[in-house]
């Protein structure tokens, strides 16, 4: 049973990254980062993406590159067995290992769960965690806050790891706790020391450890963290830089991460925290009234989310770390209701209710799912693009696609970037159009992403035989002289106008019709049926919407 509940958690993140294998702009960096380890290694730095596309704070190299690493032999047997057909098969694997990392942190802390209170409570706890979507969907996507989730998980685990009477943990287990917290917030978030402050405040107040020994763990491990990612950060940026002192000076400091929009101070409680964890929400505050030791791990990740609304800008990706804790108080509360004797009414409504809302959970996250596949239409024009303009035959005229930034920032990421150099060595990619001779010989298509031209600019520029753009045709009319709509397989599209699906890319979801709802006011119970007859049920709808085309140059 417990092998098949750790299975269950790896197979659904593994599930979330196959159904939306592409990327978003916030994932660019860490993917981005890994794609050049992985074709470049340690050393060709000159070629790296970041020093032509830096953002606007420097991030740490270290997690990328060591999902590079881990990745790399994965690659390899994953090669061997004939699975490696393309670039973008990389991409898949490499998030694949980070998503099976991070579950395994997830695993780790159910083991936790079932130690301190019991197996029935880590089978809920594996149940509420599959059926919410934010994590499974997300904890295989190169997010820092991803890199990050995974000691944050290790650290609850070990505080939560002990037989369900002990009054206290291990000091050993606290200090590493402390240790990772710690080195993660030094590396990864800097947000987590709003995290680590109220844990070891908790600590010492409950008397886990000694005030000394906290100093003298926090101490060593924060300036070793520091230096390791000073020292390597500096050589990939090519300048002193200790990158998350870069994102609290810009962020906190000149106060500019208001510039991505800033929210109401209760948004992680009134928004956030509900749409995280779905019905765990209330599961959680039941759990949390009925058990001490709910409360005990619960208190330090509550206050963690107060101390962090104090900050204007606002995402739900800040507080991520706190759902799994908030899903083992619901597990309690879960087993509260299943374990109830079945002969009463209150219990059958117990054991129904709980239930319930796991089923209303997945399915809430099924639609979210759907949703989320279908909002990455950069990656899947740039899909459409490789697969209708192959390379052509040596040493004739290149392709030279032009990618707009609405492209770039929904999922097409460079190792989309199929039939251009660089390739990966034949230990990680064994194409048969990828030969040195080939390499030297064929045509290679040129991606261009460069940023803020215009439509004047990209048509006056003859170079460029292709668009991926967020044009449709009726903007683009007036160029129809110019530019003509392809469709899949790269044949002209005739028609102008916003009915050419086959030339479009578009972005889906769940809309909501209100106006159905004003609609049946008025009608008695006894016209129920002409209601039916005259109102057409789309409550819930799917839309899609157009986002991209691909032209081609006349």
């Amino acid at each position: 049973m417990s092998f098949a509940l750790d299975a269950l958690i790896v197979l659904t993140g593994w599930t979330h990254v196959v159904l939306a294998p592409y990327n978003k702009v916030e994932e660019s960096f860490n993917l981005h980062a890994v794609h050049d380890v992985l074709m470049y290694g340690i050393t060709k730095l000159d070629q790296y993406d970041h020093f032509t596309f830096p953002g606007a704070v420097p991030r740490t190299f270290i997690g990328s590159v060591l999902l590079a690493w881990i990745s790399y032999p994965v690659i390899q047997l994953s090669n061997s067995l004939g699975f490696v057909t393309s670039k973008f098969d990389l991409q898949v694997i490499l998030r694949l290992v980070l998503s099976t990392l991070n579950a395994l942190g997830l695993c780790y802390l159910r083991h936790a769960v079932s130690h301190r209170f019991g197996r029935p409570t880590s089978l809920y706890f594996t149940f509420i965690t599959i059926s919410q979507f934010h994590i499974p969907f997300w904890m295989g996507r190169t997010l820092p806050n991803m890199f990050a989730l995974l000691p944050v998980n290790v650290a609850s685990a070990l505080l939560l790891s002990r037989y369900p009477n002990s009054p206290k943990p291990s000091p050993a287990s606290v200090y590493t706790a402390i240790a990772l917290l710690t080195s993660t917030a030094v590396i990864y978030r800097a947000e987590l020391v709003l995290l680590l402050g109220p844990l070891v405040l908790q600590c010492l107040l409950s008397r886990y450890v000694s005030f000394g020994g906290v100093i003298k763990v926090g101490t060593v491990v924060g300036l070793l963290s520091m230096a390791t990612t000073t020292a390597i950060d500096s050589y990939f940026w090519k300048t002193f830089v200790w990158p998350e002192f870069s994102g609290i000076y810009f962020n906190v400091v000149q106060g500019k991460s208001s510039q991505w929009g800033t929210s109401p101070p209760l948004m992680y409680f009134t928004s956030s925290l509900p749409s995280l964890l779905l019905f765990a929400l209330p599961l959680s505050c039941l759990g949390c009234a009925m058990d001490s030791r709910i409360r005990e791990a619960l208190v330090p990740n509550i206050v963690f989310v107060g101390l962090i609304s104090f900050l204007l800008h606002k995402e739900w990706r800040f507080i991520v770390y706190v759902v799994p804790v908030f899903n083992v108080a619901a597990a309690r509360a879960g087993r509260w209701m299943v374990s109830q004797k079945k002969s009463g009414l209150l219990g059958r409504l117990l054991l129904f209710a709980f239930w319930a809302m796991i089923i209303v959970n997945a399915l809430i996250t099924t639609m979210f799912t759907m949703q989320s596949m279908a909002n990455y239409p950069g990656g899947i024009a740039l899909k459409r693009f490789n697969n209708a303009y192959p390379p052509l035959v040596p040493h004739g005229k290149a392709y030279h696609v032009h990618i707009s930034n609405l492209a770039a920032q929904t999922g097409a990421s460079l190792f989309l970037q199929e039939h251009a150099p660089p390739f990966p060595s034949a230990s990680l990619f064994s194409s048969p159009t990828t030969s040195q001779d080939q390499i030297l010989t064929y045509p290679w298509t040129v991606y261009d992403k460069t940023e803020s031209l215009t439509l004047d600019e990209l048509s006056g520029s003859l170079n460029i035989t292709h668009l991926i753009a967020e044009w449709s045709p009726l903007e683009m009319k007036s160029r129809m002289r110019i530019w003509r709509v392809v469709d899949v397989d790269g044949n002209v599209y005739a028609n102008t106008d916003t009915t050419g699906k086959l030339g479009m890319i578009t972005s889906a979801g769940w809309k909501l019709d209100l106006g159905m709802i004003t609609a049946v006011k008025g009608f008695r119970f006894r016209e129920l049926s002409k209601l039916f007859e005259e109102i057409e049920w789309k409550l819930l709808r799917w839309e899609e919407e157009p986002k991209l085309w691909i032209y081609r140059r006349r």
